[in-house]
């Protein structure tokens, strides 16, 4: 056939799109009928923005661009506010969504809504398409800006006449169409940047969420492994006290020369101010976007010694190339960046819960690790809040992500979909609070229908926490109100849509309890009623 629906289809499988993950509506309902053809496999999901969220992790874990599809008006908003998780991410998305008809805009149509305006903000392009002969074309172009420059989602509207119209030439684009358009490091200005860092007493490079996953994440460790150069990813709303990253706080200011790599110069580094950075160090700053080449020059004048236009993957990988044909000496400040980094208090091996009838974070933590150790290929999410802190402390993977610099909370359940469908072989773990948790809990009904086997460990301590945390540092403690949640059996939850639940209240139940949820080989929420305590402070000047 060749109706607007079935060039979509048959455009995305031609871009290598195996998944789609969407809600079912009007105004898409013509996509659903023509993916069997296709080959296209739609994930069904129970809430839009989910769907989102799906995509986003499946972007991060495989490297594709990843789809989700919704339908118009209010499929379409709820699925905008996920966009910006993805966004912060740096995360290559493409939401499609369907539109009123073309012939009926501005007539009050069935849920007719400014659409791309509302994208926009959240997104890297928006648009319409606004003929059928366009939709393979604009499906293109939407796969390729996601994957350029810095990664991150695009949004793009389908009229629904335009997908129930027929295409006179439905010719698909060639594989080039949806390509990346890199944007290479000149050799001259790799030269420049290496020159920087040699001549630096205590330089450092941080680096985007791009640059910690994939062909980015192993650029960039060739990159600190040929310079001797300390390096740390930045990929959390709490800046330098993101728990992953340590005692990277109080070294950081000891450092003459940053080359932020792809990484913003933002509000997680203070804008470059002091105490965080010395007045005195200067920046070196390599990233995809000129505009972001401008704001750290406002910010910081003169202290930009070099700056270059490039994506970070791509400069990561020759300036890591260049780096390895020349001799780097041993540096005593790297090795102690990297100890800073390192840092976790030795009371950790050993804390415990003070209460016989709750367990602490870490002890929390130490069982799931054991739970990541046995499988080389597992894969670790971390949702943000309290409880997300210490599991970002404490828990490593190869395979790992967060809820990112957003900031937003509640996708771990998602993530953790769209992770096990990507890896079906590999255990996935996802570290949630309470709060965050009940944001997306429906989606079990979406892994026990798809065979998506995972294991959500839920920290219940009955709050939102975060939140009322600052109320306590703020407020004072007696002021501390509307933050308070139920100890939700949310185990019992995951039970009736299908999966498999546990309680715990104490550690020594934990591992089998852990055991017990893999074995299930169903997609299963570990409950565990945990201490309320604050996010862990690293500091060692306690």
């Amino acid at each position: 056939m060749n109706r607007g629906a079935d060039v979509v289809a048959r455009t995305l499988v031609r871009a290598g799109v195996k998944r789609v993950f969407t809600l079912s509506g009007n105004h898409v309902m013509s996509i659903f009928d023509a993916a069997p053809a296709a080959g296209l496999d739609l994930v069904h999901v129970r809430h839009e923005a989910a769907a989102v969220h799906m995509a986003d992790a499946w972007a991060r874990f495989t490297g594709e661009v990843g789809v989700a599809l919704a339908t118009g008006g209010p499929g379409h908003a709820n699925a905008v506010p996920a966009l910006y998780t993805a966004l912060a991410s740096e995360s290559p998305v493409v939401l499609l969504s369907g539109h009123s008809p073309l012939d009926e805009t501005g007539r009050g149509a069935f849920q007719e809504m400014r659409q791309v305006d509302l994208a926009a903000p959240l997104a890297k392009a928006s648009w319409a398409v606004k003929s059928a002969s366009e939709l393979a074309h604009d499906v293109a172009r939407a796969m390729r800006i996601a994957a350029s420059g810095r990664p991150g989602p695009v949004h793009l509207s389908l009229p629904s006449d335009a997908l129930d119209a027929t295409v006179a030439d439905p010719a698909l684009p060639d594989a080039g169409a949806f390509a990346a358009s890199p944007t290479a490091l000149a050799p001259a200005a790799a030269e420049a940047v290496l020159g920087e860092l040699a001549r630096a007493a205590r330089p450092a490079i941080l680096v985007a969420p791009t640059l910690l996953r994939g062909p980015g994440r192993d650029a960039a460790s060739r990159l600190a492994t040929a310079t001797r150069v300390a390096l740390a990813g930045m990929d959390s709303p709490r800046g330098l006290a993101e728990p992953a990253l340590g005692a990277l706080a109080e070294v950081l200011p000891q450092a003459d020369l940053i080359l932020l790599l792809g990484k913003p110069l933002d509000f997680t580094l203070k804008f470059g101010r002091p105490p965080v950075i010395a007045p005195g160090c200067r920046f070196v700053q390599v990233d995809p976007d000129p505009a972001m080449l401008e704001r750290t020059l406002r910010e910081v004048g003169t202290r930009l010694a070099f700056g270059a236009v490039a994506d970070a993957g791509a400069a990561a990988a020759a300036l890591a190339e260049l780096a390895a044909k020349r001799a780097w000496p041993k540096s005593a400040w790297s090795d102690e960046v990297a100890e800073a980094i390192a840092y976790r208090p030795s009371a950790w091996a050993t804390v415990s819960s003070a209460r016989e009838d709750r367990v602490h974070p870490v002890e929390v933590c130490r069982a799931v690790q054991r739970v990541l150790d046995r499988h080389d290929e597992a894969v670790l999410i971390s949702d943000g809040g309290e409880f997300g802190q210490w599991a970002q402390a404490c828990l490593t993977a190869r395979r790992r992500t967060t809820n990112g610099p957003a900031g937003a909370i509640g996708a771990a359940v998602p993530f953790a979909v769209a992770a096990k469908l990507a890896f079906p072989a590999a255990p996935v773990v996802a570290m949630s609070g309470d709060g965050s948790f009940g944001f997306h809990m429906g989606e079990y009904d979406t892994a026990v229908r798809r065979g998506a086997p995972f294991i959500a460990v839920v920290g219940n301590d009955a709050r939102w926490n975060a939140e009322q945390q600052i109320q306590i540092k703020a407020y004072g403690p007696e002021r501390a109100v509307g933050c308070e949640l139920l100890p939700t059996r949310y185990d019992l939850v995951a039970a009736a849509l299908g999966g498999h639940g546990e309680h715990v209240t104490r550690a020594s139940d934990l591992a089998g309890a852990l055991d017990r949820a893999v074995a299930s080989q169903r997609p299963a929420c570990v409950n565990v009623a945990i201490e309320g305590l604050a996010a862990p402070d690293l500091s060692r000047r306690r």
